[in-house]
């Protein structure tokens, strides 16, 4: 049993997942599906996330959570608090000493790290250097699929020194993804010892964030309809608003997911365009219900969506957003290539080109689990349990000496 295994001899293992949550709701989404995985073994799970709408979400059994002050991403590599006054090093540091102080009371076993090795502006520096020098807890960055193109990535990790923050302060990288898609690891050149640490775990299989089978919302349209999600909002006007000027095929409605970060002056401007059939909706609890539903589903294309339309064997058409990173581009094509998705760049987006795909005759579906891996969620459960086990401080002991300053 795990808890023979757990290092401080606790009845139940202490498993601790962070995400900065700067633009979009998928960081804290995939985290809290995570943590419902993680959960069914019986461990207490903290989740710390920069997501003020993190407890709007179903939040599993065993699992609590931290939030902190919110920031603003407002171009690549910079920040701003989305609420606060005051300056930006003065925010990071209040983030950074609210999650040393509460990591250090619940001593996590386990602490895992999505997507950003030393956190936001390095605001998990002082965290990591105390995990890994005072406590037994094991580190494990996560990864989704694709990040951006190779050449900005490698320009990027190489001023942030994450290699250096891998090698010295994580015990295995797992990157959420398939590599017959994309191959992470090769297409952003990690070394030789940090490809040692990987483990690719197949995308997440988001049909699991259901115990049971839930009752069906009452907003949820009765009759076939066609969905448009646009992510967080930030960016989404453009494809929102191109759907609500489609014309829809006789007898579907028409619903628009807006996000809750969409400006209010675009939120007013969807509304003054009156379509009989056409429905908009600030933000849902629980997307997947509405995704397993639909007929038709137009998206942009972050991991978390796109993940959650394959899982339910939806064949969506995919507007992804090119700038300022190309990662939804990337990723939208490779799956195109399989098969699974279908794809429209950005500048073609219009509501004739929507009309025209809401049209079309739907195509055989794709069984998505023959051609993509959809098992992450239970090699995350195994790969915690390895971290866990006695056997693992050998492996531990071989690691490559904490060189990095901040560790």
């Amino acid at each position: 049993m795990l808890k023979k295994s757990v290092a401080r001899g606790r009845q139940k293992p202490r498993i601790a997942l962070y995400s900065h949550d700067t633009c979009g709701l998928g960081h804290v989404r995939r985290n809290l599906l995570i943590a419902g995985a993680l959960s069914t073994f019986g461990a207490d799970i903290l989740m710390i996330s920069g997501a003020a709408h993190a407890r709007a979400f179903a939040v599993p059994p065993g699992v609590d959570l931290l939030t902190l002050p919110a920031l603003l991403k407002e171009g690549r590599g910079r920040y701003s608090p989305r609420q606060f006054s005051f300056g930006i090093d003065d925010l990071i540091a209040m983030r950074s000493q609210t999650i040393q102080a509460m990591l250090e009371a619940f001593r996590p076993d386990v602490f895992v790290v999505d997507n950003v090795p030393r956190g936001a502006m390095g605001e998990l520096e002082g965290v990591l250097g105390h995990l890994r020098r005072r406590t037994t807890a094991r580190c494990v960055l996560g990864l989704r699929d694709v990040l951006d193109e190779p050449e900005t990535v490698a320009r990027e990790w190489a001023r942030a020194a994450n290699f250096e923050a891998i090698r010295a302060c994580y015990d295995a990288v797992w990157i959420y993804g398939d590599p017959s898609v994309y191959d992470t690891a090769t297409a952003y050149g990690f070394p030789a010892d940090v490809q040692a640490k990987v483990i690719y775990t197949g995308y997440l299989d988001q049909r699991q964030r259901w115990s049971d089978e839930p009752a069906t919302p009452v907003d949820c349209p009765e009759g076939p309809f066609a969905m448009c999600v646009v992510g967080g909002g930030q960016d989404g006007i453009h494809l929102a608003r191109q759907f609500a000027l489609a014309t829809l095929p006789a007898g579907v409605e028409g619903l628009i997911v807006t996000g809750p970060f969409m400006r209010k002056r675009d939120q007013a401007a969807l509304q003054r365009i009156r379509h009989p059939r056409m429905h908009l909706r600030h933000f849902l609890t629980e997307p997947t219900i509405f995704y397993q539903k639909a007929d038709h589903v137009v998206s942009m294309g972050g991991y978390n969506t796109v993940s959650e339309l394959l899982s339910f064997g939806k064949r969506p058409l995919i507007v992804p957003r090119i700038h300022p990173r190309r990662e939804q581009y990337i990723r939208a094509r490779r799956l195109e290539a399989l098969g699974l998705v279908d794809v429209l760049h950005p500048d073609e987006a219009s509501s004739a080109t929507l009309s025209a795909w809401l049209r079309r005759e739907p195509l055989p579906p794709t069984e998505v689990r023959a051609c993509i891996d959809l098992n992450g969620l239970s090699r995350i459960v195994s790969a915690v349990q390895s971290l866990l086990s006695p056997s693992f401080d050998i492996v531990r002991s071989s690691l490559a000496p904490r060189t990095y300053a901040a560790c």
